[in-house]
């Protein structure tokens, strides 16, 4: 059997459409497939108690700097959606190979290419259907097929999924149980491909901590419990 790459995505992120394009450039020279694993990011954000980049200002502006230069050193085409964030849940469950199928890598490729290329509303349903259309699927048969339950389900599962896997973030590759995060990781990922992981050199006995010396108010890490002292401002 082919090894694969487990790609988690969300179309919120500009990070995710990037490495959605570059990832080939790590996965075809190694016959590596991808498997693409749409998940609704706010659920991460929620289960793990974590703000999205939107949602911190300087943040949003790094990553939206951050991202151009990439794109303008690949000569990749990047503009943000009509609205961003927006509800990326019609465009997810499109995404979901049990509504698309076959096809399933088309639909991803058509709506990133017309959110984050041409700047369409990614949460708007009938933009999503045409957006389909223009690449030859059936936009209005996938996105009615994305509100029947079984779209649904599936991205909840998936999504649920995923947190048991430790993704935290968008996107993540996990091949076996290696977790890469980030689009800064492809070369981790290809090392890894390799059998050439730096971390199969490294001792890692021993260099984790006993446990929470201080904890900071209102940041009680999940499944970390509340044991430690609490750091208050002098």
């Amino acid at each position: 059997m082919a090894r694969t790459v487990d790609f988690y995505f969300d179309y919120l992120s500009p990070y995710a459409y990037l490495a959605w394009l570059c990832l080939p450039e790590v996965t075809d020279p190694r016959d590596v497939e991808i498997v693409p694993r749409p998940v609704l990011f706010a659920g991460l954000l929620n289960h793990w108690g974590q703000l999205g980049p939107a949602e911190i200002p300087p943040k949003g502006r790094h990553v939206g700097r951050d991202t151009s230069r990439f794109a303008a050193l690949r000569g990749i085409p990047l503009r943000s959606p009509r609205y961003h964030p927006f509800r990326p849940l019609v465009a997810l469950r499109v995404s979901l190979a049990v509504v698309s199928h076959d096809r399933q890598k088309e639909a991803i490729t058509a709506l990133y290419k017309a959110g984050w290329a041409e700047g369409i509303d990614l949460g708007n349903p009938g933009d999503i259907g045409e957006a389909l259309n223009e690449a030859g699927l059936d936009g209005e048969q996938l996105v009615a097929a994305a509100e029947e339950p079984l779209a649904k389900d599936t991205l909840r599962m998936e999504t649920e999924a995923a947190i048991s896997r430790g993704v935290f973030g968008i996107p993540t590759m996990v091949v076996e149980d290696e977790l890469f995060w980030g689009l800064d990781q492809f070369q981790y990922l290809a090392l890894y491909l390799d059998g050439k992981d730096p971390l199969a050199s490294v001792e890692t006995v021993g260099h984790g901590s006993l446990g929470r010396a201080v904890v900071r108010p209102g940041s009680v890490g999940r499944g970390q419990g509340n044991s430690g002292e609490v750091v208050k401002p002098s």
